[in-house]
């Protein structure tokens, strides 16, 4: 096969150049004639060529620089955030392209690092790279990426993706032994779930440091020795945290939404007569004013209110305030057709609910496992349930 397109340790690959076939991650390598010193990712040129760059490469726009090390070229990386990056974060908030929102794994520098810098290490999801690199403009470290197929730090651990044996293949990998004299890894506190310190000890002989939970503590973290008070040691989910999810539980929403409605419409339609594109479009209103009641119930309103409703179960409290919304609903309906709808908006909203348990620390994933296999079944019992109710409505 051949293919010009090279994947370094030091190149992104956020898109492949042209002529560039992407197999997996990283790229297919470039063929043994090519200069292989030289990284590249396959963004548009958007800024003049610099002494790296060659025909048929873009050096990744966060790479400012390169350094000589006992083990090659490093690419020096800007701790400061552009407006495409801000642009990416915003995109991948809203679910579009996250998959492919990723750095090559390997080594990187911030800083003038040496041979006495600490070692950072990290997912090659992008965002959560960008929230690390940010917050190093005093820092002078070294940062090893993780192949975690683009997954965050704390999904990646429970995915194990982000395990002991890709911490310690990736030290080897990028020969820290020769570009660090001593022997320690600071790893984020939420990979913890996936990685063992001491088979990373055994295996490539680096002895694991666990950080803070959180990037913006880590400048405070390196300056008090790597000791870490309680505060980096604590778990928060406040409401900002909670509501940064919403947006894409929304997007995601979208496709199935319009199908969901679509069927809403036409089950409207059944009545005395058969069916009545009339009743369809004026009854088919109420349901689907019922459904995006029971998303807002269960994707913004539990988001807010989740430490102050009772109970453990994210599908009890997501159905709770889909009640409490239920009096939202438009008045002058019959009995039967105000239950279809009530059963509607709590169904929604505990379902909607049920995705904020892999966010959160009050969860675990054999509780998750349990509360949706008991969970799921009863929300589709309560849409079969106001499904007939609806129907029979007509008739009323």
């Amino acid at each position: 096969m051949t293919n010009p397109c090279s994947c370094r340790p030091d190149c992104c690959t956020q898109g492949a150049p042209a002529g560039c076939e992407k197999i997996s991650s990283p790229f297919v390598p470039l063929p043994a004639a090519a200069p292989k010193d030289i990284p590249c990712c396959g963004s548009p040129i958007t800024k003049p060529a610099g002494p790296h760059e060659m025909p048929g490469y873009t050096i990744c726009q966060f790479v400012r620089n390169f350094t000589e090390t006992p083990t090659g070229r490093v690419p020096i990386i800007d701790t400061r955030l552009t407006g495409r990056d801000w642009l990416g974060a915003f995109r991948v908030r809203l679910g579009i392209f996250r998959d492919a929102y990723q750095v090559a794994p390997g080594i990187y520098g911030a800083g003038s690092p040496g041979p006495d810098s600490p070692v950072l290490v990290t997912a090659n999801y992008k965002l959560s790279f960008d929230t690390l690199r940010r917050q190093l403009g005093s820092v002078d470290a070294w940062i090893m990426v993780c192949d975690t197929r683009g997954i965050n730090v704390w999904c990646a651990a429970g995915k194990k993706t982000f395990s002991s044996q890709e911490v310690a293949d990736r030290a080897v990998r990028c020969n820290l032994t020769q570009l660090v004299r001593h022997r320690q890894l600071v790893l984020p506190q939420l990979s913890a779930t996936g990685v063992s310190a001491q088979k990373v000890k055994q295996l490539c002989g680096f002895e694991v440091v666990w950080g803070p939970i959180r990037a913006e503590d880590i400048t405070r973290f390196l300056k008090n020795g790597m000791t870490a008070d309680e505060t980096m040691r604590r778990v928060t989910f406040s409401t900002t945290e909670r509501l940064v999810l919403t947006p894409v539980e929304l997007y995601l929403l979208a496709k199935p939404l319009v199908r969901v409605l679509a069927a809403v419409f036409l089950i409207s339609g059944f009545g005395p007569g058969l069916f009545s594109f009339h009743a369809a479009w004026s009854r088919g209103l109420y349901a689907a004013a019922a459904f995006v009641l029971g998303i807002f119930s269960g994707a913004v309103v539990m988001p807010i209110l989740l430490p102050w409703i009772p109970g453990l179960s994210f599908s009890l409290k997501g159905a709770t305030t889909g009640l409490i919304c239920a009096v939202l609903l438009p008045r002058g309906l019959s009995g039967t057709a105000f239950s279809a709808l009530m059963l509607v908006v709590m169904a929604v909203s505990s379902y909607l609910a049920m995705n904020f348990t892999g966010c959160t620390p009050f969860t675990s994933p054999s509780g998750v496992e349990k509360e949706m296999r008991l969970a799921i079944p009863l929300q589709a019992v309560a849409m079969l349930a106001a499904s007939v109710l609806w129907i029979l409505a007509a008739f009323v």
